[in-house]
């Protein structure tokens, strides 16, 4: 099995397991939140050691390892985005899995297993057509301020969305237009959504423009900018 079908299938798998323990009824929507990223984890960390013995991992859930820093291929992994919208019950959630290489996101799939839907990698994928006035994706709880100002400044319709990954394939799916993210985030919050993104021919960068590296000694990194191509010289003036 090839990197790519590797992610698929293992954010597939850990969708239906987080289906499969949100639909059990035992949980409350806090404690569900909690299983579901233990549950998740668990079984992304068994499989990857299973099937890539040789990579090193960073992962949310599990204590960073500095021995990655060394290595040329490493899987990047959340393996619950959006443990909130989780445990309300709600579609927008997602699981993360990415490979870089050589600091590249090489490869990546995100499960929105609510939606029934798993977005890879793999080339060839279609973004519909925009609409006649801009859709931005922001958060539920705390959209930044430059992604308030850029849409102001745009006349774009704000959509409010939960989790990173959910957000950045609503612009593969023709469901909003930009996904300017400058209020925090971790290279699991963005890897795979990254890698999923640049293959179809998305645009996705810092909100400088600089390009998306990972494996860093430090894996905050904080903003992210995913458009389409003709749009992104005209956000990034504006930022």
């Amino acid at each position: 099995m090839n990197d790519t079908a590797l992610a698929r299938h293992l954010a597939a798998t850990a969708g239906s397991l987080l289906l499969t323990l949100q639909h059990s009824g035992l949980f409350s929507a806090k404690a569900l939140g909690k299983a579901g990223d233990r549950v998740a984890n668990a079984f992304l960390m068994e499989a990857l050691a299973a099937q890539r013995p040789d990579d090193a991992v960073l992962c949310e859930e599990e204590k960073d390892n500095a021995a990655r820093l060394s290595a040329s291929r490493v899987w990047i992994i959340d393996p619950l985005d959006g443990t909130r919208e989780y445990g309300e019950a709600r579609s927008d959630w997602a699981v993360h899995v990415a490979l870089a290489v050589d600091g590249a996101p090489a490869t990546g799939a995100v499960a929105l297993p609510a939606l029934g839907l798993t977005l890879t990698s793999e080339p060839g994928h279609i973004i519909p057509p925009a609409g006649a006035r801009p859709r931005m994706l922001v958060s539920r709880t705390r959209p930044a301020a430059e992604a308030l100002a850029v849409a102001q400044a745009l006349g774009a319709e704000l959509v409010p969305m939960g989790s990173a990954g959910a957000k950045a394939m609503a612009v593969l799916r023709g469901e909003a237009d930009i996904y300017l993210h400058s209020g925090g985030q971790y290279e699991w919050d963005n890897c795979a959504p990254a890698a999923v993104a640049l293959a179809a021919g998305l645009h996705a960068s810092r909100i400088d423009g600089t390009a998306l590296t990972y494996n860093n000694a430090d894996p905050y990194l904080p903003d992210l900018l995913i458009c389409r191509k003709e749009d992104a010289g005209r956000i990034l003036a504006l930022l």
